[in-house]
């Protein structure tokens, strides 16, 4: 009996991972206490961090808010951090909490809206460039206004919905009922190589949406989170941070939009696939049914919901309260006016949203570990102990790396402080602070494309319904974000360098 129930729990244990992912989790919980006993916690939270990268990296073997979850308790029972820490960095990030609880499910609302532009954009555009180009460039405007995480929400959506559309009808389902979208067991062959391609498509179009929204959110006050920290200790207000930041976003954001384009003409790393004309025919001919079929009633939802779009847009653009409780705001005035009274409706908005509000939560427990245990204090002494000409530069490069690995908000908190105090003592001029608070910002939204948590948008992209869907993993992210590190991070680093 005892054998049965101890091979039940192994059974259970994360699952349906595969055996070699459980064995290796084992392995980093046994490892860890040896490790800060024998190296001490420095080594140990570099070793931490590491882990919770590959669990990130493995997602889709294993949503990683169980795995890392489990490392982040060990680290509270081993002291690498406290429960207190823990809910300091919560505090100092509620914000992003409240944005993900309610301004993803005010997105869920507008989903028929969304499908109705978004499918009038994909079938109105026939050049994978010139659409492409379109994607990236929205999401820039839209995240230098709103928040990268709202237009990263409105992508998935769009994406999702397109997906759905063509798997129902290659399944031989009713594309306006639910059906399992994980699996591919009732699609013919010809319709399969028509659904892999068209999930290329799809995933293309998610990375320059992605992108897009870093390239955006670097240019503003209100682009990042972070953007908001710098300008708030400089004194800049949302002209002075524009006019600051201008040398390098701007550049930047041209060259990416540049990159996007090659990159689609180029057919590298992943870009390049078309929409296939199949799928087109069957994504047309359900937009024209929804035309015909569209009742009164559903034609004053569509209405609703593009008022309730454009009181968010002016509610965000002249930050009337904080993005979350904007996001309550869509949430009352549509369900309201669209007929949803019940509660399992509402519910269902807030499924997708919160498993990546527990794993940010998560996140910000390694977030604490690296604050207590002062991993990246080193780095900030040796870049400050630099030629005053040299600092620039390789802040633009410590903040990028660290920010790969690391939370950007974070990131740019420990530098813009650090920085800061060694201007009040006395030790640069004006002028250099405010060229080093410029590679700080840059720095923590540029390079940080590299890997999926180094941008929040890109790590919500990685773990949201549509990744697995599209098969969108950690590995081709950072290989589709490839080309535009390299060129965002290069041209970045130069233009910190020699324009500034």
């Amino acid at each position: 009996m005892s054998r049965s129930l101890a091979g039940a729990l192994a059974h259970n244990f994360l699952g349906q991972s595969p055996l070699w992912y459980k064995a290796t989790l084992c392995l980093f919980l046994v490892l860890n206490p040896v490790l800060l006993f024998t190296l001490g916690p420095v080594v140990t939270g570099w070793v931490l961090v590491v882990q919770f990268i590959f669990t990130l990296g493995m997602a889709l073997k294993c949503y990683p808010l169980m795995p890392g979850g489990l490392l982040v308790v060990e680290a509270l029972v081993l002291g690498m951090t406290t429960p207190q820490a823990l809910y300091d960095e919560l505090q100092h990030n509620f914000p992003v909490i409240l944005l993900l609880m309610f301004m993803v499910a005010g997105i869920y609302f507008m989903k028929d809206l969304l499908l109705f532009v978004f499918s009038r954009i994909l079938l109105g555009v026939r050049s994978k460039a010139v659409l492409s180009l379109l994607f990236c460039f929205l999401s820039a405007f839209l995240s230098a206004f709103l928040d990268a995480l709202t237009v990263t929400a409105v992508i998935i959506s769009a994406a999702v919905g397109f997906y759905s559309v063509y798997h129902r009808v290659a399944s031989g389902a009713n594309p306006r009922e639910e059906s399992n979208l994980d699996s591919d067991h009732d699609i013919a062959q010809l319709q399969r190589d028509d659904l892999q391609q068209f999930r290329a498509f799809l995933r293309s179009l998610l990375m320059h949406g992605a992108v897009g929204t870093a390239l955006g959110g670097v240019c503003t006050l209100v682009g990042e989170p972070q953007n908001l920290l710098i300008g708030h200790e400089m004194g800049w207000h949302f002209g002075d941070f524009f006019s600051k930041v201008a040398p390098v976003s701007l550049p930047v954001l041209a060259a990416g939009l540049v990159t996007c384009v090659l990159l689609e003409k180029l057919r590298l790393f992943g870009y390049g696939t078309l929409l296939p004309d199949n799928v087109r025919q069957v994504l047309a001919a359900y937009a024209a049914e929804d035309d015909a079929q569209r009742t009164v009633y559903q034609r004053a939802a569509l209405l609703v919901q593009g008022l309730a779009a454009l009181i968010l847009i002016i509610g965000l653009g002249l930050h009337i309260a904080e993005v979350g409780l904007i996001g309550l705001l869509v949430i009352v005035l549509i369900t309201a006016f669209t007929g949803i009274t019940d509660e399992h409706r509402l519910g269902r908005a807030f499924q997708d949203a919160m498993p990546f509000t527990a794993l940010l939560v998560v996140f910000f427990a390694i977030v604490a570990v690296i604050h207590d245990q002062q991993l990246f204090t080193p780095l900030i002494q040796w870049v400050l102990a630099l030629p005053a000409e040299q600092q620039p530069g390789m802040l633009f490069i410590a903040n990028g790396l660290l920010s790969a690995i690391s939370d950007n908000v974070f990131v740019a908190t420990i530098y813009i402080t650090e920085v800061k105090q060694a201007f009040l003592d006395g030790h640069m001029s004006r002028e250099h602070f405010e060229t080093l608070a410029v590679a700080i910002n840059t720095g923590t939204n540029l390079p940080s494309v590299a890997t999926p948590n180094g941008q929040a948008a890109f790590l919500f992209l990685l773990t949201s319904a549509i990744a697995p869907l599209v098969r969108l993993s950690y590995g081709r992210m950072v290989w589709m974000a490839l080309p535009y590190t390299v060129v965002m991070g290069g041209l970045g680093w130069w233009a910190v360098t020699y324009w500034l």
